[in-house]
């Protein structure tokens, strides 16, 4: 039975502190302590585990086998805690933070616009958001919540739904009538193919002709970081691009982009999810009430056909 005089839960914040916030130094400041009182917490944290937690170095601090296992328990516990305070208090609405990576179109056309309406059903969160369409390690990001595209692999991860979306490639009016408009795949060769410059799955088109799936190379003269570029890049007439169907349905219906070889699209549906960490435990009430939003206010509309005006 372990000694009263232990803080356990003292112990445990000040070592998820230190991990979230990089440092021994950043989670002295964060708790208002001295950066020697914060390492002899951890330190008699490991001493009572008999295991070491994180690798120290002046330069970055490497979390052990252990201490990554640990900490995710930890972040549990904690939630555990704040959620049996708030529930005694005499309001029970989460409050804190919630750090959410998205992707740049999803964050442009589906987080952002209703970042306003999260913030008046509650009042009590902050949202800290970052997007990039590279894809992050939610701990060494310090992330709640990101939105990923496409299968994800087996990992500790938990995933929840958002939708799913075809792909279509499109150009401009005004860059067709100058190029002309492929009818089969082999007319790509006189195309300008415009991708992505981060890493993907593939850098092929698929495109499916006489009973045949068919790898097309991108093999354009530019290449963008994010979705939200490359649309700007078609919509300028600079070439032809591959996008999801939800990030380009308003510009389909306009006008402003056209499909093409539609009639060789595989039709692939590519799911999106919002992960998260947090296997085999109870979620933070913060974390749970933006996941509880996107489901409602930011699911994907991504059918496979748009409507064009």
């Amino acid at each position: 039975m372990p000694r009263l005089d232990v803080n356990r839960s003292g112990e445990m914040e000040a070592f998820v502190r230190v991990v979230e916030s990089g440092g021994f130094s950043s989670a002295a400041r964060a708790l208002e302590m001295t950066p020697s009182a914060i390492s002899k917490l951890v330190g008699r944290l490991e001493a009572r585990l008999g295991t070491q937690l994180v690798h120290r170095s002046t330069r970055k601090l490497q979390l052990t086998p252990e201490g990554s296992s640990f900490y995710e328990r930890s972040v549990r516990v904690l939630a555990d805690m704040d959620e049996a305070e708030s529930c005694a208090a005499v309001s029970a609405a989460p409050r804190g933070r919630v750090s959410v990576n998205a992707n740049v179109p999803f964050g442009r056309h589906y987080l952002i616009p209703k970042v306003p309406l999260f913030l008046q059903m509650h009042p009590q969160i902050t949202l800290d958001i970052t997007l990039s369409d590279r894809v992050v390690d939610l701990m060494d990001e310090r992330a709640d919540v990101a939105i990923r595209w496409g299968r994800l692999p087996a990992s500790d991860l938990v995933a929840r739904s958002l939708g799913e979306t075809a792909q279509v490639i499109v150009g401009s009016p005004a860059y067709l009538a100058g190029r002309g408009t492929p009818l089969k795949p082999a007319d790509l060769e006189r195309h300008e193919l415009l991708g992505f410059s981060f890493r993907r799955s593939t850098s092929d088109w698929p495109l499916r002709t006489k009973g045949r799936l068919l790898q097309i190379p991108v093999t354009g003269s530019v290449r963008a970081g994010d979705g939200e570029a490359l649309r700007d890049l078609v919509l300028a007439g600079a070439g032809l691009a591959r996008l999801s169907v939800f990030h380009i349905r308003a510009d389909i219906a306009s006008g402003a982009l056209v499909p093409v070889l539609e009639n060789c699209n595989p039709g692939e549906m590519e799911p999106v999810s919002a992960v998260y960490l947090g296997k085999g435990g109870r979620l933070p009430a913060r974390v749970r009430a933006f996941l509880d939003f996107l489901d409602l206010h930011a699911r994907i509309d991504g059918s496979p056909k748009p409507v064009r005006r």
